[in-house]
């Protein structure tokens, strides 16, 4: 791949050493696509859900929120589709921001999502024209697909959608499936006011989802020309998804449907190749609910398709993907934000969890979502952009509702092959990573950590901003938040960490009895930075972190800095003790008066990704060596401060 074409997916293709590629191909090896085509369960009869005449049951599912649901789609009839201009995408090549496309595009997405599963609930036709228009507004788009997306998959490099082109992608893929589901639901209704409006619909989910999937093979996510170099991330379970469940509800020739179903079952698989065998995501929680969480709904429907010949719920693997989500879950809403990942919990989906945690037999993550249903109760607004996952979380709904599982955290918790340690000591909870820098939505972050004290994050990962077109371009390091020189790292020589695969943590080492975790961060510096060897290591007390870094250098060049990055209220005022206050929470930094020369830098934060988990400002604390050394030893101690 040459140098100069950097896009959306860019960031996503780059090659890098494929740590923990496994061939594994657990679907391939369940079933052969003679078997696929000799199991399938033909003509929509999988279809878990009420058909559109069947009052009684769909009284039965929506239960108590029928009304609330009517209401809310009461709120859009007659609703005026909204037009997205074509400045609205090349508002993305001019600014670099994806919302003026986007925002109008959501408004109609949540729109319809509404309206339809308002005229699921009430069944009488109130919403039927509507509906509609929302189709026949969807069919004149000259594509599904969102700007910046396009920017990077089409042929044209450019944000404009091309007639001459289908994309599959993300939106394009879950718009594909909320417009099968309407023709599956709602064929007859529609029929009986024109025909054409459904064979219209048939057509366009046939040229723009059913045969690009079949025909084409150069959709990076796709894997279909993969190498082992190659990264992979949620877009793969994501779209596959979307494309499987748009087959088995369109669908009706069964030797086209076996190809399909056989093609997603080889793309997914490179996808839990790719995954390393400890099952950690490395793109963090808030993607958690897109990769693996697609990757749920991928398997169920494959599941079911299949008549259940096709369930790999049994592997180790798929149970160890699902518990990640609970080990990352420091408490309190709270939860461990490595990469792209917001450090809220908001973004996790209880029901979600909780099915995925019936399925592979998970006490602990049905005992997370028993936990987070009683103390963040599942209330409006729906998102039902997604109809098939969240129509199953209503079905499952009475069984959570009933369940007695608690939610035990575990002490301590070691991912070997990503590099990720969380420990629990007292008050004291640690997120530690080793890993590389060329991760999937990767902040160059190798060696990092995350301390939260009483389940608040006291020394934090800020996350990322709004996505831009800088975002995922060769431009993204020049993003602070991306840098290690804003994340908890030192910084060597005067020079931050690198991106790319061979920056890296070497001689990384656990020790659970003394809640240790030690790595030679060297390796993730330029070879300018003229380091021999730099460990460092965190080891979690009763009511303190040690961070200790023992270094050689090659040469002298310029002061080194430790950087420690914290949301709370910071007073420097004593000497070799630094007090931070977050909340209710109060810690203290230790540190060597005699070796260091403490700063903070206050950073106003006006992107409202970041303050709407941080608040106006965050602050880096910055101590700098006051004298230069060749070999030595550096020790702070951050402890809680007893109220």
């Amino acid at each position: 791949m040459k140098k100069t074409v950097f896009t959306i997916c860019l960031l996503f293709m780059v090659l890098l050493s494929s740590w923990g590629y496994e061939q594994r191909n657990l679907l391939q090896n369940a079933a052969s696509e003679a078997l696929i085509r000799n199991s399938l369960v033909m003509k929509q009869a999988w279809v878990p859900f009420p058909k559109y005449a069947d009052r009684a049951d769909w009284d039965q599912l929506f239960g108590k929120e029928k009304e609330a649901i009517i209401e809310a789609g009461s709120k859009f009839l007659d609703y005026h589709w909204q037009v997205i201009r074509a400045t609205d995408y090349l508002e993305y090549e001019r600014s670099g921001s994806r919302n003026s496309m986007q925002d109008t595009y959501n408004q109609n997405i949540k729109v319809f999502s509404h309206l339809l599963v308002a005229e699921l609930a009430e069944g009488k036709g109130r919403f039927i024209d509507d509906l509609i228009n929302g189709v026949m507004f969807f069919c004149e788009m000259t594509s599904w697909a969102e700007s910046a997306h396009l920017f990077g998959a089409q042929k044209s490099k450019r944000a404009m959608p091309d007639y001459r082109e289908d994309i599959l992608e993300l939106r394009q893929g879950d718009v594909s499936q909320m417009l099968a589901w309407t023709y599956y639901f709602l064929k007859k209704p529609f029929d009986k006011i024109d025909p054409m409006i459904t064979s219209r619909l048939r057509y366009e989910l046939q040229k723009r989802e059913l045969t690009p999937f079949l025909k084409r093979n150069d959709f990076w996510w796709m894997a279909r020309n993969y190498k082992q170099d190659g990264l992979l991330n949620n877009w793969t379970p994501w779209c596959n998804a979307n494309a499987l469940l748009c087959f088995m509800l369109l669908e009706d020739n069964p030797d086209v449907l076996a190809k399909a179903v056989y093609l997603s079952m080889q793309s997914v698989d490179q996808y839990l190749n790719y995954v390393k065998g400890d099952g950690a995501c490395e793109e963090g929680p808030t993607y958690w609910g897109h990769a693996v969480g697609k990757l749920y709904e991928y398997l169920t429907a494959l599941s079911l398709i299949t008549g259940d010949k096709v369930n790999i719920f049994h592997s180790p693997l798929i149970k160890k993907m699902g518990e990640y989500i609970t080990a990352s879950y420091i408490g309190d809403e709270w939860v461990v934000n490595f990469a792209d990942a917001s450090a809220k919990a908001g973004e996790l989906n209880t029901m979600l969890i909780y099915r995925y945690g019936v399925s592979v037999n998970s006490p602990t993550m049905r005992g997370m979502a028993v936990m987070r249903a009683k103390a963040h109760p599942l209330t409006r607004p729906w998102t039902w952009l997604d109809l098939y996952q969240e129509l199953g979380n209503l079905t499952y709904r009475p069984l959570l509702d009933s369940d007695v599982a608690s939610y035990q955290p575990e002490n301590f918790v070691w991912y070997p092959e990503t590099q990720f340690c969380y420990m629990r000591n007292g008050h004291m909870f640690l997120a530690a990573k080793g890993g590389h820098n060329n991760e999937s939505h990767n902040h160059n972050d190798v060696g990092s950590f995350i301390l939260a004290i009483d389940n608040l994050p006291v020394m934090i990962d800020v996350g990322v901003g709004t996505y831009t077109r800088k975002t995922f371009s060769r431009e993204r390091y020049s993003i602070w938040t991306m840098q290690s020189n804003y994340h908890n790292l030192p910084i060597i020589n005067g020079q931050p960490e690198v991106f790319g695969a061979s920056y890296k943590a070497g001689k990384v080492s656990v020790d659970k009895k003394q809640c240790l975790f030690t790595a030679d961060i060297a390796q993730a510096y330029p070879a300018g930075a003229a380091i021999d060897a730099w460990l460092r290591s965190y080891q979690l007390k009763n009511n303190s972190l040690i961070v200790t870094d023992d270094f050689t250098l090659k040469e002298k060049k310029a002061a080194n800095q430790l950087n420690f990055m914290t949301w709370g209220e910071v007073d420097t005022s004593k000497k070799g003790r630094i007090r931070i206050r977050v909340n209710g929470v109060s810690a203290v930094l230790n540190y060597d008066d005699a070796t260091f020369t403490p700063a903070i830098e206050k950073i106003d934060l006006t992107d409202p990704r970041l303050s709407k988990v941080w608040g106006d400002a965050v602050y880096r604390i910055t101590l700098t060596a006051k004298e230069q050394t060749l070999k030595g030893t550096y020790r702070c101690t951050i402890s809680r401060e007893n109220h």
